[in-house]
């Protein structure tokens, strides 16, 4: 198919975003920043997305979710949605991961081995390993500590991009300490303008799969304080 027309959303964060690509033309993208109400505003805001531009549900021929890591409820809302909508409509789910966001639009076609590096929660981050445009290993989450980079061996040439650089470079390097990282700090940028380009390249080589949320670390889910409740007999 020539010209794909895709519909893209993240709700992984503290925002919903979404847009909209038709080919390599960008028709729309939008995004609201919000720390909680994902679940009742993603469908209307895809919804005015597409009456806006003048499109159908029965345009598209995919769509495309964020799927994190991030916030554990966020993942689950849109990967939902994105598997409900894909079902619906007979037509692929892309699931593109916030490793790949932050490695940029060209993340398919960028080949360069990188090591890419997200913030995690109490100063710890989530790891990635790419090379020839795909992830080479599962994430990681650890302490950017000599301890916690222990089985990290960066090859010559790789660059690290994302968050603490200067920390990861330090530790993993081979070069003196004073020498500039081969790579920069970074945060994810344009976000639902940058899914649907990913998500594009994915559907053009054929390299999709159902979408599924991308954790890589446990809930932080504490038990109840308060004592059960008494059975009676």
């Amino acid at each position: 198919m020539s010209q794909p027309t895709i519909l893209g959303f993240d709700t992984s964060g503290h925002h919903c975003a979404a847009a909209l690509l038709c080919g390599d033309n960008q028709i729309a993208a939008v995004q609201e920043d919000m720390a909680k109400g994902q679940a009742e505003r993603l469908m209307p805001l895809l919804q005015e997305l597409m009456d806006q531009e003048g499109f159908s549900w029965a345009d598209l021929d995919a769509i495309a979710v964020g799927i994190g890591p991030g916030n554990f409820t966020g993942i689950r809302i849109g990967v939902s949605a994105a598997r409900g909508l894909a079902l619906g409509l007979g037509i692929p789910a892309i699931g593109v991961s916030s490793f790949e966001l932050l490695r940029g639009p060209n993340s398919v076609a960028d080949h360069r081995p990188q090591l890419v590096s997200l913030p995690a929660p109490r100063g710890t981050n989530f790891l990635q390993l790419f090379k020839d445009g795909h992830a080479v290993a599962a994430p990681d989450h650890v302490t950017v500590s000599a301890d916690g980079l222990a089985d990290y061996q960066l090859e010559a040439g790789i660059d690290i991009i994302g968050d603490n650089v200067l920390g990861l470079w330090s530790l993993l390097s081979k070069t003196p300490q004073d020498a500039q990282p081969a790579g920069l700090e970074r945060d994810i940028e344009q976000i639902p303008a940058t899914l649907v380009k990913i998500a594009s390249d994915k559907f053009a080589k054929g390299t999709m799969s159902a979408p599924a949320p991308l954790y890589v670390r446990a809930a932080d889910a504490a038990p109840p304080r308060d004592a059960p409740p008494v059975i009676l007999p």
